[in-house]
């Protein structure tokens, strides 16, 4: 028998013996499973928009979610990276053409789970020297480099990219249930927002996406759907 029919099955065992890449959160496709996924995404929804720190915010959710054994928010870097501003966030940040901003990319993670994606420009100038230098050289979330300067925000923009229910559904009667695995998207959500000093000056404009892993907790169990067979 030559090597090769012989790596056939050992790479077959191998590959079986690998953790399967989780698809998304494990929920049910069934009626109350997306009415509950409509409520828990507007409820976070609710809760950055009313938020002075969507990083505070997000450790909150993955707290009293119990997503991670130290439910603290890391800013993964992406280094290497620029986007140049467009007029309309130099206009919002009151900045003329030549101003330098500085670009900066995140995945902000609790535990294993990564919460949102962020997009940031700032004004260098307008922050402290150590401020500069964290942001540049750590992966501080950017919240919380800036907390000291009394940071309040202003939501711009705010868009769905997921609607777990179909139009006019609470006209309509429930649809049968899939009985599989709920398909969530990676992205649910974006905002993009303002920040300003303590002096109501602005210095940057983030616009932050959240995923899928917002939803990944353990629930209690629910009632099975009587219309799914059992397994």
């Amino acid at each position: 028998m030559s090597h090769a029919r012989l790596l056939v099955p050992l790479l077959a065992c191998l590959t079986a013996a690998l953790p399967a890449r989780a698809a998304g959160p494990d929920w049910p496709d069934t009626y109350l499973s997306r009415v509950e996924a409509v409520a828990v995404v507007q409820s976070l929804n609710a809760a950055l928009l009313a938020s002075r720190s969507a990083t505070a915010t997000l450790e909150s959710w993955c707290a009293a979610h119990r997503m991670a054994e130290a439910p603290r928010l890391v800013a993964r870097l992406e280094r290497g990276v620029d986007k140049p501003a467009g007029p309309e966030t130099r206009k919002r940040l009151a900045v003329g053409p030549d101003e330098p901003l500085r670009y900066r990319r995140v995945r902000l993670a609790c535990g294993d789970h990564v919460l949102s994606e962020a997009d940031n420009w700032y004004v260098p100038a307008r922050l402290t020297p150590e401020m500069n230098r964290v942001l540049e050289t750590t992966d501080t979330p950017f919240g919380r480099a800036v907390s000291a300067l009394g940071t309040t925000r202003q939501t711009v923009g705010a868009e769905p990219h997921w609607q777990p229910l179909p139009e006019g559904w609470d006209r309509a009667a429930p649809p049968p249930p899939a009985c599989g695995r709920l398909d969530v998207p990676e992205h649910l959500f974006s905002h993009r927002a303002v920040l300003f000093t303590g002096e109501r000056q602005p210095f940057s404009e983030v616009v932050e996406t959240y995923t899928r892993e917002v939803l990944d907790f353990t629930r209690a169990p629910r009632p099975a759907d009587p219309a799914c067979p059992k397994h």
